[in-house]
């Protein structure tokens, strides 16, 4: 009777161990998590931004080459080559994917409606029709949105504390993407109170950017506000170069303006957009489901102040607004 118990016992555990052996290899299986980024592989910005991201995946339990792969794609600003790029991550079948922005997030979105996508910097995701609504995303995309319209109130309002006499402002904008338009429309409704004109100018390519920021400088009393959009990050450096040489003063959506020469920005701080972006691709990894993930928005923005940029343009900062900046550039 003991003998025959002990053989069942041992043909058990020889079931077992393969079982447990098995699971053991789910468990550890590489995880593929894709990135669409709608800027060059050279961007000085992004560095920062993917480093933060993978830190909250390791410090989550995933980790390159252990159980993580993780699939990048750079696309610049070009709408062909971006869509090009999120039907390459769809063919890989990544087990979810990270877009930055609404330029990757829309061809992103339309590319695939069964693989999960985690965006971030995104204006407006719910009128650009990425998700039903922030409390209940709807489907098979979630994230981070940079900010609500409403912050366009407080880029006029910057210009105008800085400059009382401004007259004039060109808003640089995508018209190829939801939150171009959006941003837009939402500077003009609170333009006429602060006793300025705006005037959009299309963002599509290094000489017309060069052409309309000159032509507008011309006819003096003008400043700039750069809204949010894959281009304006493509041509950061042209951009803040060209408000330098024509004596503009300029606000921007992001301090990574600011800390390569911009005059000043206000905005959400994306370093820590990516990290939260990094929290719900480790939540999907685990099972959850992004329509049942919220879609959070800025907790905080932030006013960064270049002030040897306000020197090259000959502008004195007001104490008032240097007494409110996160950050002085000296």
């Amino acid at each position: 009777m003991e003998r025959r118990k002990f053989v069942a016992l041992l043909g058990g555990a020889a079931v077992a161990w393969p079982l447990a052996a098995r699971a053991q290899h789910v468990a550890q299986r590489v995880r593929l998590v894709g990135a669409l980024l709608p800027t060059n592989a050279n961007d000085p910005e992004y560095p920062a931004l993917l480093a933060a991201f993978e830190q909250v995946l390791r410090q989550s339990g995933w980790a390159e080459p252990d159980n993580l792969r993780v699939e990048m794609r750079w696309a610049g600003a070009d709408i062909d080559a971006i869509s090009k790029k999120a039907a390459e991550l769809v063919v890989l079948s990544p087990d979810v994917i990270l877009a930055a922005g609404s330029a990757a997030a829309g061809p992103m979105i339309r590319a695939t409606r069964s693989i999960p996508i985690v965006f971030t910097i995104v204006p407006d995701p719910v009128g650009a029709g990425f998700v039903e609504s922030l409390a209940h995303p709807g489907g098979n995309a979630t994230g981070f949105a940079s900010f609500e319209y409403g912050i366009a109130a407080k880029w006029v309002e910057l210009l105008k504390d800085l400059e009382p006499n401004l007259t004039r402002v060109a808003v640089l904008r995508d018209p190829a993407i939801t939150a171009g338009i959006g941003q837009f429309e939402a500077i003009q409704s609170v333009a006429r109170s602060a006793g300025v004109t705006v005037r959009p100018i299309n963002m599509r390519d290094q000489s017309g950017i060069t052409r309309d920021i000159d032509g507008f400088a011309g006819n003096g009393g003008g400043g700039l506000i750069i809204t949010s959009s894959g281009m304006s990050v493509v041509h950061r450096d042209l951009i803040i170069a060209l408000a330098v040489r024509n004596k503009l003063p300029a606000v921007y959506y992001a301090s990574s303006f600011a800390t390569r020469g911009g005059l000043m920005s206000y905005g959400s701080n994306r370093t820590d957009e990516f990290r939260r972006a990094a929290g719900y691709v480790d939540r999907i990894l685990k099972g959850e489901k992004p329509a049942d993930l919220p879609v959070q928005t800025p907790t905080k923005y932030e006013l960064v102040i270049n002030l040897k940029t306000a020197k090259a343009l000959g502008l004195t900062m007001p104490a008032s607004l240097l007494a409110i900046a996160d950050d002085v550039i000296e």
